[in-house]
């Protein structure tokens, strides 16, 4: 198996859980994205990028995070979905920028949900990845 660009994070395991279940997901994924809400996604994948660009300015944070970015955009276009790229975007743009937040993934997504609709931006972006995965263990 290749390593990846992104196998030096802490949440790699994390990412790749997700950019594989979008390729064999794409259809869940894209709806995960009508569950949650565009321009929060869009204001706190933006507060990820520069809270990661902030901790990390350097070329193996670049390389990570472009590579992820074409793994997410390349699972999707397969599948011609862009709503699911932008919630595995987002939840992989969480995961690279917070080293502590792999757990919500695994919590149920009401409770990422609530966290969310406080505001909690590291919630709005996995909330998707959330009811997506949830659904994998069902």
């Amino acid at each position: 198996m290749t390593q990846t660009a992104w196998a030096d994070l802490p949440n790699a395991k994390h990412i790749d859980r997700i950019l594989a279940d979008l390729k064999r997901n794409p259809d869940r994924w894209a709806a995960t994205r009508n569950a949650a809400w565009n321009a929060a996604s869009d204001a706190a994948r933006s507060a990820a990028r520069t809270a990661a660009r902030t901790a990390a300015r350097d070329d193996a944070w670049n390389a990570a995070w472009n590579a992820v970015r074409n793994a997410a955009r390349n699972a999707a276009r397969t599948a011609a979905r862009d709503d699911a790229w932008y919630a595995a975007w987002g939840a992989t743009s969480a995961l690279i920028a917070y080293n502590d937040c792999a757990y919500l993934l695994d919590e149920k997504p009401e409770h990422v949900q609530m966290l969310a609709l406080l505001g909690n931006q590291v919630a709005i972006l996995l909330y998707p990845a959330c009811i997506a995965l949830q659904k994998e263990m069902a």
